[in-house]
């Protein structure tokens, strides 16, 4: 499977058609060759769908391999588009002693059993977390294991930022129903390893939705903004514009940002 092939003739069948809407037969013939996991005729997770998507077109630039180095992985379209950083510094706090990594990403997964909206989330992600118990660490300096302090920061923004709210609730299936606000623009600088500078403004242009009172069942549907600035709800075959209001009121589970 090339999926960026795939893409690509979905895109220019879309560019060149006269209909109102248009089956994407191509990527649901493909399914089981984009994740394992997927069937046709089976409901399936977006979120899952988008990051099985994302990693074969990766794939497709890369000529097939997943495991090139990093300094190659950095280099494609999609990476170009999606990909970010995250900076992860681990604090010995016994010596202080300071040991960071680096890891690329193309989409968010965000925790809100707690939060009450995406910049809570946000707030909560980059929150130091102790490593104690069964979590602790060995310390390179103290060379013992020892509490240690944890804290994960953007470090390089994507031009896209692309988030999903975790809504299961745990592995059977519950969902978390709860509004969780978004805002129409976000800046990303308070969530940055330097949070000093000029904001990093994003303008939001796409959300999916779920309905249903299980993440084992219901229905996904979803919010774009067109070209012209108008929304546009997009439920299966059904296609019709709306507000920003009624955008921003939903119950999102998948949130697309653009620098």
């Amino acid at each position: 499977l090339c999926m960026m092939c795939v893409m690509e003739a979905h895109v220019r069948k879309v560019l060149r058609s006269s209909a109102n809407v248009i089956w994407p037969r191509a990527v649901v013939r493909d399914l089981k060759f984009i994740g394992e996991e997927f069937e046709p005729d089976m409901a399936g997770d977006a979120y899952e769908f988008l990051r099985c998507a994302l990693e074969a077109m990766q794939r497709a630039c890369l000529s097939g391999s997943s495991d090139a180095d990093i300094s190659s992985q950095t280099t494609t379209i999609i990476h170009q588009i999606f990909g970010g950083f995250l900076k992860s510094r681990v604090t010995c706090l016994r010596c202080q002693a300071v040991s960071d990594s680096y890891k690329a990403f193309l989409h968010v997964l965000l925790d809100i059993k707690a939060p009450s909206s995406l910049t809570k989330a946000l707030e909560n992600f980059v929150t130091p977390k102790n490593l104690d118990g069964k979590y602790c660490l060995k310390c390179s300096k103290c060379e013992k294991k020892v509490t240690a302090s944890k804290r994960i920061t953007v470090h390089h923004v994507p031009k896209v930022f692309t988030v999903c709210l975790e809504r299961a609730a745990d592995h059977t299936g519950r969902k978390i129903s709860k509004i969780v606000e978004y805002p129409e623009y976000l800046d990303l600088r308070p969530y940055m390893s330097d949070t000093a500078g000029e904001p990093l403004l994003y303008s939001l242009y796409a959300l999916v939705v779920h309905s249903g009172d299980t993440c084992l069942d219901g229905h996904f549907f979803c919010y774009t903004k067109a070209s012209n600035g108008q929304w546009y709800k997009m439920d299966d075959e059904s296609v019709d514009n709306c507000g920003i209001h009624a955008v921003l009121r939903q119950q999102a589970y998948l949130l697309f940002y653009a620098r």
